[in-house]
């Protein structure tokens, strides 16, 4: 029978160090008596990490807790700028990145277009832009993280394959690790924007599903607390379902792919070829906001291809809160409700009753969820829910209908139990 390893003083150590930062952070502001209470560690213990945690600037004291008989105890928290995140979004339009601090906030952002950018021009683009970025950081860095396109290895940050930018086994981790001589991950983009709603919401469940529709469309899927890729890194890849096999070619070579009927690409693209010019999506919106029947035929009928697509999504997972996110989410509720109508209609009925659909962020969700990809691996945070998730302020099922706003991601985190500390 194989025996299991005890662990060194080294690994305790850091264990240790994982649980009482994020004790300090999710429940700041905390003295060190509570911290060791509510960890089970001894007050030397939690004395000892709390030391190196000071020195590190990963804690800072706020100021002395109200008395109970003995001396006021000292309180804790992490700084929110105690590291900076680098945030990448290799997209498809732009190229962005962004220094975020601990909170999910964006401290500085810069962009550039890269719609024409392939190959090694694409690489060196990115690289430019990081060198910017990082050239405007007022503290500490903790790392790198990117949200990039196409199927990526997120165990060695190798990007698999991305048609749009002609990438095949590109080691885009390593090659920008080397660079800039920091802790460096990578994900899909997708994936990444289900980090974002996952570790910066307000409030976490166990279970999430975010499908980022803007150029292209795909879904991030967070099961139990964790990030979940499939076998090799492809999980939530809907956009390259064929829907249609008679329907338009598809950037992968195919015909009828989601991409092809419900993307903002798909929608322009009718758009154009309906008024004899290219159209905005700026001026897409307003149309659609002004009530132009055309464009608000075209975007429904997206919307109900894209109901389509959850519909399995629901029926394979059932996982209940769906988060819809990226460029097409700026057509808001009336685009929303139909997507949870298709999906509703498609699906069991006992599985889709309770499944909630949410507005999700519209810019900046991947460079978000690459900061909290980095945050998570190099800080060792185990993310777990929160409290249970809230209920109002999504669409759901006609059988539970509840009120209905517009969601975005607020710039919060807290930290469950067990985390980790590195570095």
């Amino acid at each position: 029978m194989e025996r299991t390893a005890k662990a060194t003083s080294h690994e305790t150590r850091e264990h240790n160090e994982r649980l009482v930062l994020a004790t300090i952070y999710d429940r700041a502001p905390v003295s060190r008596a509570d911290v060791a209470r509510l960890t089970g560690l001894t007050r030397t213990t939690v004395s000892d990490v709390v030391e190196g945690l000071l020195a590190s600037g990963l804690a800072q004291a706020i100021g002395r807790g109200p008395s109970t008989g003995g001396k006021a105890p000292i309180l804790l928290e992490v700084p929110d700028a105690a590291r900076l995140l680098v945030g990448v979004d290799l997209g498809d339009r732009v190229f962005t990145a962004a220094t975020v601090n601990l909170r999910g906030e964006i401290v500085h952002r810069v962009e550039v277009p890269s719609e024409d950018a392939d190959g090694d021009d694409a690489l060196g683009l990115a690289m430019s832009l990081m060198d910017q970025v990082i050239a405007t950081a007022e503290g500490p860095i903790l790392g790198i993280g990117v949200g990039a396109p196409g199927l990526v290895d997120t165990t060695d940050g190798t990007v698999v394959e991305a048609v749009k930018r002609d990438w095949r086994d590109l080691p885009l981790g390593a090659l920008v690790a080397e660079r800039f001589k920091v802790p460096v991950y990578v994900a899909n983009d997708s994936q990444a924007a289900a980090l974002a709603e996952h570790v910066f919401a307000e409030t976490r469940g166990a279970n999430l599903i975010v499908i980022k529709v803007g150029q292209g469309i795909g879904a991030g899927i967070v099961l139990n607390g964790e990030l979940f890729g499939g076998d090799r890194f492809g999980a939530g890849e809907i956009g390259h379902t064929v829907m249609d096999a008679n329907g338009d070619v598809c950037r992968c070579g195919r015909r009828g792919c989601l991409e092809t009927l419900a993307s903002a690409r798909a929608v322009l693209t009718s758009l154009a070829a309906l008024r004899g010019h290219p159209v905005s999506m700026d001026q897409a919106i307003a149309d659609f906001e002004r009530g132009d029947p055309q464009v608000r035929a075209i975007v429904l009928e997206s919307a109900t291809h894209l109901g389509e697509a959850v519909a399995s999504l629901i029926g394979a997972l059932h996982v209940r809160r769906m988060v819809m996110a990226g460029t097409m989410a700026a057509f808001g509720e009336p685009w929303l409700k139909v997507i949870s109508e298709a999906a509703s209609s498609r699906s069991l009925a006992a599985l889709s009753v309770d499944t909630t659909f949410e507005l999700g962020r519209i810019d900046d969700i991947v460079v978000l969820g690459a900061s909290a990809l980095l945050m998570t691996r190099e800080l060792g945070l185990n993310l777990r829910p929160l409290h249970p998730m809230p209920r109002p302020r999504t669409f759901v099922t006609e059988a539970a209908a509840e009120p209905t706003t517009k969601a975005g991601v607020p710039p919060r985190l807290a930290v469950a139990e067990r985390g980790g500390l590195a570095g």
